[in-house]
């Protein structure tokens, strides 16, 4: 069983190339999320910004994880960018389970020169710290493999350390409640969602 999880979502099937290679370079437990809605073709690219411009959200479909999403060392997150937003379905897992989150880092595929990397700041708000590690990478580009490397040896040293930090989450575990209704009023305020 692994320690570390892989979970994304794809529309076009670029952020499952992605994640794929991380998973398997990582040796973590590989997990697909959707929440049903088709989005294929033009008017799904269409629809697809309309629903990041409006922050809308639907219920993502069941998944299954090896273990409980708080009980992994480290959780990377694959989503495409979506009108300058992360797609609206990782929205809806982040809305729903960011707070079960221990330690995150954020994968962001994207189409255009524009690294978007301020998306990064977005989904924070969601969990209940700040990401690890953050890319953004543009899957066709020349410079690809190299920068999905320097990611992934970013992570893995982000693993290597993980352990020490790990431990001291048990240690903290009285300040964790208070933490997470701050951040929830926090993000009530900050992002205006329609919840669905």
């Amino acid at each position: 069983m692994s320690d570390i999880l892989c979970l994304y979502y794809s529309r076009t099937g670029k952020t499952r190339e992605v994640m794929q290679d991380m998973a398997q370079a990582l040796d973590a437990e590989l997990v697909e999320i959707t929440d049903g809605i088709d989005r294929s073709g033009a008017l799904g690219f269409f629809m697809c910004g309309i629903d990041a411009m409006r922050r809308g959200t639907h219920k993502t479909q069941p998944y299954k994880t090896e273990r409980e999403l708080e009980d992994y060392k480290l959780v990377v997150l694959g989503t495409p960018i979506w009108a300058g937003r992360c797609s609206s379905v990782m929205r809806g897992f982040l809305k729903r389970h960011g707070l079960e989150l221990r330690n995150v880092a954020y994968v962001l595929t994207r189409g255009s020169e524009h690294r978007d990397e301020d998306i990064f700041d977005q989904m924070d708000l969601y969990t209940t710290r700040p990401r690890l590690a953050g890319a953004s990478i543009r899957v066709d580009s020349v410079g690809y493999h190299f920068w999905r490397d320097q990611f992934l040896n970013e992570l893995k040293n982000l693993c290597n350390d993980l352990p020490a930090l790990y431990a001291m989450d048990d240690v903290a575990v009285p300040a964790e409640p208070v933490k997470k209704s701050r951040r929830r009023r926090r993000r009530r305020r900050t992002e205006d969602d329609n919840a669905g």
